[in-house]
This record gives C-alpha cells, sequence and structure tokens, in this order.
C-alpha cells in the first residue's frame, strides 16, 4: 500500500464501492480501494476469451437516472455514454409484443392491448410511483396486483417479469421494493452504457486516479479491527492498516459476520442480522456469434423476456428447470469500433441447486444449460448453431467464487436488509456498509446512488471526528 494510516478504507469495488470512494476522495478524505479480485467492479465487469471475444457480464439495462448519477458522482464522458435501448421484446404463452419500456407506451398496451380502461391504468402508475423507501411494507406486491388487475395474470406478466429479472423481486416481497424500481424504468425507459464495462470501469478507474484514491487489487480483506466499539483499520493478507473508517462493499452478512465479527454487536442487532433473507442467484450462458455472421436487430431486440411457462410464477423463475429467460442482445454499436454480435442469456436461479452438485454433475448440467439455452434460442435465430463461435456458462456458484457473495446472489439481500445496513454505524462508530440491499432502487443505478448516500453519512462522520 502507499501509505501506513488512510481516513477511509473501502472494501470492495462494485459500483457502490467505486462510487463511495470517488465522493469521498473528491471530498478531500484519504480514500484506499481494495478489491479481492484481479480487476475493478464486482458484477459489473467483463471478460475476454479466443479470437477477440468480449463478454459483458451485467451491461444488460439500467433506468435513465443513470445518466443523472454518473454526471453527478463521474463525469460527462461516462454520461454521455448512457444510450437507450429502443427495442423491449416479450415472448410468451399469454402474449408476444414489442416495447420502448416507459410509462406512454405501457398505457398504450395496457389499454389497447389489454384492455383496460384508462383510469385504472392512470391509478395504478400513480400509485407505483407514490411509493418510497419509508412506506409502510406490509402490502406484498401480489396485494399490489390483486388491488388493481384482479385475475389478470396476464398483466402481472407483463409488469412483473422485468422487475423480477432487474432486482430480484418476488410476488411475495413488498410491494413498495417493487413500485420504486418499476417507476424508475416507467421514467424514460431502458438504457445502456456503449463502449461496454471494460471501457466505464477503466473510465472510472481513471476518474478514482485523478482523485487521489489508492487502488489495490488482488487485495483479500480478512478483518475489519475494532476497539472500544470504533473502527480502527483492517486487515488485508495479514497486514492491518490503521484508519478512522470503513466502508464494505462486500455481501451484507459477510461484513456483519465475516469481517466485523458477531462479538462486537448487541444481540438484538445480531438477531435482525440473521433474520436477513439473500435474494436470489443466477445462471448464464454467454454467446459469441462468428465474425461476419449477424442477428437480426428486428427480430432479437434489444432486451428479450422469453418464457415457456403458462403464468408467472415465482418458483418457476427459479427452478433448475429453466422455463423463462431474458436474452441481452450485443450489437457492434454497444461496442463501437467492433463488428462482433453476442447474446447473454440469463435466469433466476438458486444457489443450493447448483452448490451441491458432485464435479462431474455441475459441469453435465452447465454444458446441459448451454444447450438448452441454444435450443430455446433457435425459436428467434433458427441458425444459432451454425453461427455460434465460443459458448461459455455462468451459475450461482462462478458469481459466489468471483464476488465473495453469500450464496452467489445477484441482488444483495431482500428488503429488510436495508435497515441492517443502514444502523451499522450506530452498533460500531466508523462502520459502514453499501451494496445491494432491499429497495435502493435495482441494479446499477441503485449500487451507484447507495454509495452516494453512504458517502454522505462517512464524509459527516469524518468532519464530527477530526481529532480522532
Amino acid at each position: 500500500m502507499a501509505s501506513s494510516h488512510y481516513d477511509i478504507i473501502i472494501i470492495g469495488s462494485g459500483l457502490a464501492g467505486l462510487t463511495a470512494a470517488n465522493v469521498l476522495a473528491k471530498a478531500g478524505h484519504k480514500v484506499l480501494l481494495l478489491e479481492r479480485h484481479f480487476k475493478l467492479g464486482g458484477l459489473a465487469t467483463w471478460f475476454n476469451r479466443r479470437r477477440g471475444c468480449i463478454f459483458d457480464v451485467s451491461l444488460h439495462g439500467f433506468p435513465v437516472g443513470m445518466i443523472k448519477s454518473c454526471r453527478r458522482y463521474w463525469n460527462d464522458e461516462i454520461a454521455s455514454r448512457i444510450v437507450q435501448l429502443e427495442r423491449i421484446k416479450f415472448d410468451n404463452p399469454q402474449f408476444s409484443l414489442t416495447t420502448t419500456f416507459n410509462r406512454d407506451d405501457f398505457t398504450r398496451l395496457l389499454i389497447n392491448d389489454f384492455h383496460l380502461k384508462e383510469p385504472q391504468v392512470k391509478e395504478f402508475f400513480d400509485t407505483a410511483r407514490s411509493m418510497t423507501h419509508i412506506d409502510n411494507a406490509s402490502m406484498t406486491t401480489k396485494e399490489l396486483f390483486d388491488k388493481f388487475f384482479s385475475g389478470r395474470e396476464d398483466v402481472v406478466r407483463l409488469l412483473m417479469e422485468p422487475i423480477t429479472y432487474a432486482n430480484g423481486s418476488t410476488l411475495e416481497d413488498p410491494a413498495l421494493t417493487y413500485g420504486i424500481v418499476f417507476s424508475n424504468f416507467m421514467s424514460k425507459g431502458v438504457f445502456t452504457f456503449q463502449g461496454g464495462t471494460d471501457l466505464l470501469i477503466k473510465l472510472m478507474r481513471e476518474e478514482l486516479e485523478r482523485n487521489g484514491v489508492v487502488i489495490q487489487t488482488r487485495a483479500d480483506v480478512q478483518k475489519i479491527t475494532i476497539q472500544n466499539n470504533r473502527v480502527t483499520g483492517v486487515v488485508v493478507d495479514g497486514l492491518e492498516i490503521p484508519a478512522k473508517a470503513a466502508l464494505s462493499n462486500a455481501n451484507l452478512k459477510a461484513t456483519i459476520f465475516d469481517l466485523a465479527g458477531r462479538e462486537n454487536f448487541s444481540p438484538d442487532f445480531i438477531a435482525e442480522a440473521e433474520a436477513v433473507r439473500i435474494n436470489n442467484s443466477s445462471t448464464q450462458v454467454y454467446i459469441a456469434i462468428k465474425q461476419g455472421e449477424t442477428l437480426d436487430e428486428e427480430t432479437c431486440g434489444d432486451l428479450l423476456f422469453s418464457s415457456t411457462a403458462p403464468a408467472f410464477r415465482t418458483e418457476l423463475l427459479l427452478s433448475r428447470n429453466v422455463t423463462s429467460r431474458t436474452y441481452s442482445f450485443y450489437y457492434p454499436k454497444t461496442r463501437p469500433g467492433t463488428d462482433r454480435y453476442y447474446v447473454v442469456a440469463s435466469a433466476n436461479a438458486n444457489y443450493g441447486d447448483w452448490a451441491n452438485l458432485p464435479r462431474s454433475d455441475y459441469e453435465k448440467s452447465k454444458q446441459d444449460l448451454i444447450e438448452e439455452t441454444l435450443t430455446a434460442l433457435e425459436k428467434y435465430v433458427p441458425n444459432i448453431r451454425e453461427i455460434v463461435d465460443h459458448t461459455e456458462a455462468a451459475t450461482p456458484v462462478t458469481f459466489k467464487n468471483y464476488t465473495a457473495h453469500w450464496d452467489g446472489a445477484s441482488f444483495g439481500t431482500k428488503y429488510e436488509g436495508l435497515a441492517v445496513s443502514r444502523n451499522l454505524p450506530r452498533q460500531i462508530a466508523g462502520l459502514y456498509h453499501a451494496g445491494s440491499v432491499g429497495i435502493i432502487m435495482s441494479g446499477w443505478l441503485g449500487a451507484v446512488n447507495y454509495g452516494m448516500i453512504v458517502s454522505n453519512d462517512v464524509d459527516a462522520y469524518m468532519l464530527e471526528n477530526k481529532g480522532y
């Protein structure tokens, strides 16, 4: 490390950790960013394969709010590369349609194609839009839909499937965890970063270094050191580094039980933390198309929510017997200067279905997943097997291996994790957490904004404890 003492140490470089590091460094604090992997980004990452193939792991779509957040907490160059995805497609036994995925177009579809009354549609959108993080969480998402669209499983599917993909929400979760995320997408539609995740992280790293953040990869933090209920530093690779505050971008439960240690918290807080549920994980199949071959944008769209299930059911979405897949299609315009086409097929998944398989069964199951995905994709790309250059699969075990998230969680914890995350500094002075929890919106935007929110708390703590 470049120094023996820092004001703040950030543990983990997901988008929340990166954003917090940048905001705090710009505020004048001495910041050290530690990442156990050999590159930054957390799940906002990429990997390279033979013949120039490059796959994005999570560059699939986020709300328009990313433009404002990136301009405010990063820079104009990053914000200027956020562009809209124009064709969002649905194809299932109940309906097939294409949408720009915003309120005006969804209103048109719900009235003209699903034959709902305009006041009913307007009231639903207004209700979802009015939801906030401090609302009563007793109403479930299913109860919200029953109130407005009782008996209309087709409408529920249209409104719910993309949000389950975006943040892991289920019908059994609090309605506000759905409403806030849904309304953010309905503002202007779905956006992506033009140039790929590798360019995004490169630009973010350059900004961090300009602002004085010291970055260390391959740095595995074993422990947050605590004395008299106050953070004193961290232990990384056996070396203790002093600091006034630590902000963990690791999994919330890992932060409490693995890094800080349950002995440093009150019994009531530990009971609350133990009750926090881990969100679901995912499988992904990465498909590179041979150079010179193309995909039809009109047929495939940008995002395709495809399912063979007769209706939307949470248990079907998580089943090893995959019936629902979200296809992300990447065209040369996604990565200007290249002529390659890619497909990433994602499905929600349970960690337990993959973690306990014998090695031979695990590898066979991954290959089966690839073959089943190619078969399903033939409906939209009939010659897909003839034009494939490279395929690869990731499972919840893969995600746990690279991120150390408990159960390989793609979206952190369920709603109750938010209060636990926010209350960490009330238990231990100088200990903070930022990441994917509950309802800080969803995915990339939620991570960036939560990183900013917590960085403001850390900044206030540092000002209050200047002499410490």
